[in-house]
């Protein structure tokens, strides 16, 4: 993946090295909220405002802003950056999300952020959350090790961030209120990743023409993204053990399927999960 001559956003919010912030309101299940990560690959927008309520908020840390000096943070910073300037083609009103870096764990408006959640979004005050030491965590899963394959990641969530913006995840949450099992409460969660999966792809398909080629693709890129997205399918991370109907994410074919189809369209309207539910 090319990347380098990128633009900088400056709008990284940078706590690494500060410690896991103080939780207040009785204290949040931290391990409640580590097994979620660990079964279901982060916290989908309505678990995680679900979660937040019941255990209350965390305590805010406030990190350094703008470009973090050394390379993991300035890929974010870049890879972000570029995401905006996708979404802000695509989307009337587009608003960027807040970046925060962390080790460890972190406060935020949706409560305790652990590390063992995987990167996630909180639409609460509207941030992505990244513990870079995930990168790892996820070729330990059978993810590839390559750059775009963290990019996606990080889009992903970004693509969490336009649902917000768009509507989709409180409607969402609304239908998974009115769900009369289960089973039909994930199906909505399932749409919801997999659309995320797809404006990923959208941005992939789009972040050359927005920056002149200074980020890009290369050969093999979407194959490791492919291969990342399977990686972290539903039924891959539970290895067969766990029924369709609990899944949350998306099988791995799913995932793939929508990141490919994001990126073969390049449009956010071909992106539409929820007919295909």
């Amino acid at each position: 993946m090319r990347w380098q001559g990128g633009r900088r956003g400056g709008g990284i919010e940078d706590r690494r090295g500060m410690g896991a912030g103080g939780v207040v309101g009785g204290g949040l299940g931290v391990g409640v909220i580590a097994l979620l990560g660990y079964l279901f690959f982060g916290i989908d927008p309505a678990t995680t405002t679900q979660v937040a309520s019941q255990f209350g908020a965390a305590t805010q840390q406030e990190g350094e802003k703008g470009t973090p000096e050394d390379q993991a943070g300035l890929f974010v910073d870049v890879v972000g950056a570029n995401i905006n300037d996708v979404w802000s083609r695509a989307l009337v009103g587009y608003q960027p999300p807040r970046v925060v870096l962390y080790e460890g764990g972190t406060g935020t408006q949706c409560g305790f952020g652990q590390a063992a959640m995987g990167p996630f979004y909180c639409p609460t005050d509207r941030t992505v959350y990244l513990d870079l030491s995930f990168w790892r965590q996820l070729e330990q899963l059978g993810g590839s090790g390559a750059e775009f394959a963290r990019a996606y990641v990080i889009a992903h969530e970004f693509g969490h961030h336009v649902q917000t913006l768009t509507g989709a995840s409180q409607q969402v949450q609304q239908a998974q209120q009115n769900a009369r099992s289960r089973g039909e409460a994930n199906r909505w969660s399932v749409a919801l990743e997999l659309q995320a999966d797809c404006y990923a792809g959208v941005w992939a398909a789009n972040a050359s023409a927005v920056s002149n080629g200074q980020v890009a693709m290369t050969p093999g890129d979407l194959e490791a993204g492919l291969q990342t997205a399977s990686a972290i399918g539903d039924d891959r991370l539970t290895g067969g053990r766990a029924s369709p109907e609990s899944f949350t994410h998306g099988t791995s074919q799913e995932r793939a399927a929508w990141l490919r189809r994001g990126y073969e369209s390049g449009d956010p309207a071909a992106c539409d999960t929820f007919a295909a539910r």
